[in-house]
Parts: structure tokens; C-alpha cells; sequence
């Protein structure tokens, strides 16, 4: 391994690019500096040239987040390994004794609690706790609410009596020589004071501990022998005190629903993702049971996909887990690209053999899916409350301000977005951020007409044209008033004095930002331009980099992708988005039951829009009955059946509709 560099400020990663010939192509993991000596990132690779090499390429050509790494690096080093599994652990033990500021960060969405055996003790407690885990401890969990939790322990002490009490409880009732409560009412053996003696204490642990590991039914099966063998000898009192025993364990298997029928000991993890962020979430499930749920957020801190996000999960979470948090199974969502080192390093950990795979159909395909749906919840959440914090709102703005260099903060943001499907029902949309929240009742829809949908520019020109002239005109007409407010320099009336409602278009923003790049940049701006508009800054945010525009500037500016301003800039591009998609689809199936019932005899424009309006949408439409139809008024029972005909040949002709998924805001768009 060469020595690091001597410390100095980074003038680009030419300025310490290693001697053409000097990495080797064998295994390894190498660490990126900066000028004070700080390891800022640590990665690893099957051949280390081939990977260093593609850092040292030029920097225009790199994704921004790496882009940002290689220029704040000021040298590099690597260690060459055996094997690729010896990669994975050397990676992982550097992340975590150097904690890189551009590697993934996997933080917990909460801190999640623990039931905890405390087995290297004479005598082990059960607890419930949270945070980190300690050594001579054993785990089960993590669990989504600790007083569920509670709940089940207060069931199982009934049939596993092992102590639960504090060490200060411990000791003051053997200096006493009285049990607590617990074991008065015989949820505890009371080993304090001797009436167990710590092998027969530690046989109720370990079967305390087997039955939360998943191995219940031996132990049912167990009582139930014991109940049916003390009916049969007349000891009812103790028969009865098993039932209750009985009783309390199925109560338990109860709060943990049976989702994987064969028994599987599988964690099942889904993500959901934006180009920012990541929610993970995993399950875990024990002898077919769900025992446990987590779940984490990170920044986003490359260009890499699915794949690479499982990768760097997988690495932090299992790396340095111990033999029983391992289990046979893990369902991913995309396999890391690598797939069988990783099985061999966790194979190695467990002591035997582990898969990870994809789910395809079936229960565990399922389980997947609502584990996804707990992802994008947990997403959509943590983006709620970081949106809704005040002082994030205004580091975002003031963000904003310096990058673009604007002269005030921009307060009043505006966003547009064009929607069309290949060149037909092309609309706008309009929304509006005050103070970096949505003020959904300023949006506004746009339908462009007498275009053909393939010039993107144009209809932004149109658009941000109409939304200013209206700005203009609500402008001039509020300003037609008396000759005293006149000289008294009253500003742009804002609320209409007849109707005490704000004027749609009389207020101006502080930010216009365009769905585009540099195109429908200009296009925004020269609209403006065109109108004597002057003083209101235009910026546009491209999806596939997140770069921001400024008009007549050749170059993009790069926001860091952890800053709260370009968070906010994607949220208000993204929410112009969703408005634009979601009028596009309401035009779209209207203009579609419109085209399909012009053949219809006897069914005139009134009619059509009477049908419309009473089905909202063409495909309730298509579910309604023949007799649904017909109690539409001036719909009669032929008429009904010729619409239902009309709209079924157009099912039938169109086929399956084409679906694809927005990536950036995890929308589901028709084609």
C-alpha cells in the first residue's frame, strides 16, 4: 500500500492521480483524503485499477456527488486483498472506524426498541431497551412499540418465570430474604432468595429464549401433555393453572401474525427511493412469523441503482452482526452485484449456508410488497416532517438565494411543468411554495391548445406568457384608483374590494422555476423579456442531475445533494409534476369516453356529458353494468347496451395499458 500524500488543499484529482501502471489489478479497498489527512470516502473492487481508474476521467463527465468527492480528495491509497469476501469486511471495518462523509449512512427513522436477555449474567434479566447493542447480551426484535412488547413479556412470565426485575431489586430482596411482588404472584422463580438455583434459572432462559427464536410449537405441545396428563390424575388445580399457561402462550403467538406458511427464517427488505433519498425497510420473520421491523433513511451519495443501494445496505447491516441475527433467507428487492461473495461472507458469519435472492410470486413476493408500502410511507413521512421544520425551511431558502444569487429571498416560488401523451391533451401546471410550503390554493392548470405536443419550448412559452400578461392585467386594474391612493403610493391592490377574494394572478413570485434545462429556461425567460418583465429571476431544474439552470449561462449550478435548498427545488418540481400528470389524465379520459361514444346512435353531446359527469372516468365506466348505464337520465336500456358494446371493443382493441413509474416522485404514469 503507498503512503498517503502530504496534507494540502486538493487542486483536482489530477493533482494526485497515482502513476499510470502503479495500481494493481488484484482485489482490494481504497480510501479517498482530503488535505487535512480525513478518510472522506472508502469503496471496494474486484480489480482496483480498473475502479480507481474510472475516478480519474474527467470531472465534468462524473455524477455530481462523485464529482464533488474526487475534487474535495487531495490523495488516495488502497490495500490489496486475497479475496473478495476479505474486501467486503475490510470495507466494512473502515466505514466504521472512519465514518466517510460520502459513503451511505443508513440513520434509524426512530430509535427502535429491543427485548433483551442479559444471558452472560448468573442469573439473566429480560428487559425491554433501546440503542446500541452490548456484548453478553441476546436480542430479539427490534420491535415497533415497546409497551406491545411489555405486553407479550407479561404473558410468557406466566409460563417462563425467569427474573425481569433491576440489579438494585436483585440484590435488596436476597439481603432481605423476600421475593418482589413477581415472585409472590409467580411470575418470577424468585431465584433471589434460592428457590431456583441458577442451572434450573438458566433452563427457564434458555427455553424463554427458544420460544421468542421462533421454536413455539414443541412448547405448546409440551403443556398441553402435561395438562392432559395432571386431568387424568385428578390434579385439576394443576391442570387448570396449565390451561391458563396454555392460554397465555397462544395469546402470545397471537400479536405475531403468521405470514410465511412453511416456516421460513427470512428478512425480507424493500426499499423506496427518490433521487435524493432512500427509505429502507426490513422485516423480520421467524418460523413463518413476523418478530420484528425496522427501518432507515439515507442521502443518496451516487449514481448507483437498486443494486447498489441493497449492496451498501446488506454491507452495514450483516457485516459485523453476530451468528443468530443472521438468517437463512434475505429477500431483496434487486440483487447487489456481487451476490455470491456476499453469500459466502454471510455463510461464514452464520456458521451455514445463506441465500439472498429476489421473490418472485407467492407469499413472499407479497410480504415484499407491503414491506414497499411501509418503505414509501416512512419516506413520505420523513419528507413531511423535514418539509414542515422552520428552520429548515429557511436554510432552504437562504440556500436558494446565495446559489443563484438572487437579490432577496425568494418567499413566493413558482414552479411550471408541461404534461402531454405523444403530442396530444398537452397541459400545464402551476404550483406555488410560500415560505417553503405548498399553498395549494394558488395552483393553477393550463391547457394549451393549436400545438402538437413535440415542442416542449414553445408550449412554456406560451404558458409562462399567459400566466404574466394575467399578472400585468390584474396589476393594472387594481391600480385604477383614486388620486389620493395615487399619491399616497399604494401598491397593486392584492384583494378584489367587491368580493374581498386575492386576485388569482396579482401576486408575483420571487422564484419562477421550469421543469427543463437550459431550453425551456430561455424560453421562460424571453416570455418575460417579451412582456417588460424584468425583475423576476427564472432558474430550471433538469430531472437526471438535478442541475440547475440560470438563463444565458452556460454552465449549470450544482447544489450539494444534501442541501435543503435543492431538496426543496426537487419538491416543488416534483409537486408541479404530479399536478400537471394528474389534469393530463382527468383531459385524457374525458377526451377518450367522448371519442368512443360519437358512434353511439342516438347519444348526442348533452347526453355524452351527462355520462361523464355521472361516471367521472372511463374506466368506471367500463366496470359499470348494462343496468348501471341505464339509470343515467335519457339513458334507456338500448341505448345502454350499445355504449357498453362501444366500450368494450375499445378495451379489447387498446389491449393491457403500458405503465411505468416515475423515479423521482414514485408516481405510476399510463402510456
Amino acid at each position: 500500500m503507498p503512503p498517503a500524500r502530504p496534507a494540502r488543499p486538493s487542486r483536482g484529482p489530477q493533482s494526485y492521480r497515482p502513476e499510470p501502471g502503479s495500481i494493481p489489478t488484484q482485489p482490494g479497498v481504497y480510501r479517498f483524503r482530503d488535505g487535512r489527512g480525513r478518510v472522506v470516502y472508502v469503496g471496494k473492487a474486484k480489480n482496483l485499477r480498473a475502479r480507481l481508474s474510472s475516478y480519474f476521467q474527467d470531472v465534468a463527465h462524473l455524477h455530481p456527488r462523485t464529482a464533488t468527492m474526487v475534487t474535495t480528495a487531495a490523495s488516495v491509497e488502497w490495500t490489496v486483498v486475497k479475496t473478495e469476501v476479505e474486501a467486503l469486511q475490510l470495507e466494512y471495518s473502515w466505514i466504521k472506524e472512519f465514518d466517510p462523509r460520502f459513503n451511505v449512512k443508513y440513520r434509524d427513522d426512530k430509535s427502535y426498541p429491543w427485548l433483551a436477555v442479559t444471558v452472560g449474567e448468573e442469573f439473566p434479566r429480560v428487559m425491554v431497551g433501546r440503542g446500541a447493542k452490548r456484548k453478553g447480551t441476546r436480542y430479539f426484535g427490534p420491535y415497533s412499540h415497546a409497551w406491545a412488547i411489555r405486553e407479550t413479556v407479561d404473558l410468557l412470565l406466566r409460563v417462563f418465570p425467569m427474573r425481569s426485575c433491576s440489579n438494585g431489586v436483585f440484590k435488596r430482596s436476597a439481603q432481605i430474604g423476600r421475593p418482589c411482588l413477581l415472585g409472590y404472584i409467580d411470575k418470577c422463580a424468585a431465584p433471589c432468595v434460592g428457590n431456583v438455583t441458577a442451572e434450573q434459572h438458566r433452563a427457564i432462559v434458555d427455553d424463554f429464549c427458544d420460544f421468542m427464536a421462533g421454536q413455539t410449537t414443541a412448547f405448546v405441545r409440551r403443556i398441553e401433555k402435561e395438562m392432559y396428563a395432571a386431568s387424568d390424575a385428578l390434579d385439576f388445580e394443576k391442570a387448570a393453572r396449565l390451561r391458563d399457561d396454555l392460554g397465555a402462550l397462544t395469546k402470545a403467538l397471537e400479536k405475531q401474525a403468521v405470514v410465511l406458511g412453511d416456516g421460513t427464517d427470512a428478512d425480507v427488505i424493500a426499499l423506496a427511493e427518490d433521487p435524493l433519498e432512500v427509505a429502507v425497510q426490513i422485516f423480520y420473520v421467524r418460523g413463518g412469523r413476523i418478530r420484528g421491523q425496522r427501518g432507515w433513511v439515507a442521502d443518496r451519495v451516487d449514481e448507483g441503482g437498486t443494486a447498489e443501494l441493497v449492496d451498501d445496505f446488506i454491507l452495514q447491516l450483516y457485516a459485523g452482526a453476530g451468528p443468530d441475527e443472521i438468517p437463512r433467507e434475505i429477500l431483496v428487492p434487486a440483487l447487489p452485484p456481487d451476490v455470491a461473495t456476499y453469500e459466502q461472507l454471510l455463510s461464514d458469519l452464520r456458521g451455514s449456508r445463506v441465500a439472498i435472492r429476489v421473490p418472485q410470486r407467492g407469499d413472499k413476493r407479497a410480504l415484499q410488497e407491503t414491506v414497499a408500502q411501509n418503505a414509501g410511507q416512512a419516506l413520505a413521512l420523513h419528507k413531511t416532517k423535514r418539509a414542515s421544520d422552520l428552520t429548515t425551511r429557511n436554510r432552504a431558502l437562504e440556500e436558494i438565494q446565495d446559489a443563484l444569487g438572487l437579490d432577496e429571498v425568494p418567499l413566493r416560488i413558482e414552479c411550471y411543468d408541461i404534461s402531454h401523451l405523444q403530442g396530444s391533451e398537452i397541459v400545464a401546471s402551476m404550483v406555488v411554495f410560500e415560505d417553503g410550503l405548498a399553498r395549494k390554493s394558488e395552483y393553477r392548470r393550463f391547457v394549451i391548445r393549436g400545438q402538437d405536443g413535440s415542442d416542449d419550448v414553445r408550449a412554456m412559452h406560451e404558458v409562462i406568457t399567459r400566466r404574466f400578461r394575467r399578472l400585468l392585467d390584474e396589476q393594472a386594474s387594481s391600480t385604477e384608483v383614486t388620486g389620493a391612493q395615487q399619491d399616497s403610493g399604494a401598491g397593486p391592490m392584492l384583494v378584489d374590494p367587491e368580493t374581498g377574494r386575492p386576485r388569482k394572478f396579482a401576486y408575483a413570485p420571487g422564484l419562477v422555476v421550469v421543469d427543463g434545462g437550459a431550453p425551456q429556461v430561455a424560453a421562460a425567460q424571453r416570455a418575460l423579456a417579451d412582456l417588460g418583465i424584468v425583475d423576476i429571476p427564472v432558474c430550471g431544474l433538469a430531472k437526471r442531475l438535478e442541475e440547475v439552470w440560470l438563463p444565458e449561462q452556460e454552465d449549470p449550478v450544482i447544489l450539494a445533494r444534501s442541501s435543503e435548498g435543492l431538496y426543496l427545488l426537487q419538491r416543488v418540481r416534483d409537486e408541479a409534476h404530479r399536478f400537471a400528470i394528474t389534469h393530463h389524465r382527468s383531459r385524457r379520459s374525458k377526451s377518450m369516453v367522448e371519442s368512443l361514444l360519437d358512434d353511439v346512435p342516438g347519444l348526442g353531446e348533452v347526453r355524452r356529458k351527462t355520462l361523464l359527469k355521472h361516471f367521472g372516468s372511463l374506466k368506471r365506466l367500463r366496470e359499470a353494468s348494462v343496468e348501471e348505464i341505464a339509470q343515467v337520465p335519457g339513458i334507456g336500456p338500448r341505448t345502454a347496451g350499445a355504449i357498453k358494446d362501444a366500450v368494450a371493443r375499445s378495451s379489447s382493441k387498446t389491449g393491457p395499458a403500458v405503465v411505468s413509474v416515475n423515479t423521482a416522485t414514485g408516481e405510476i404514469e399510463e402510456g
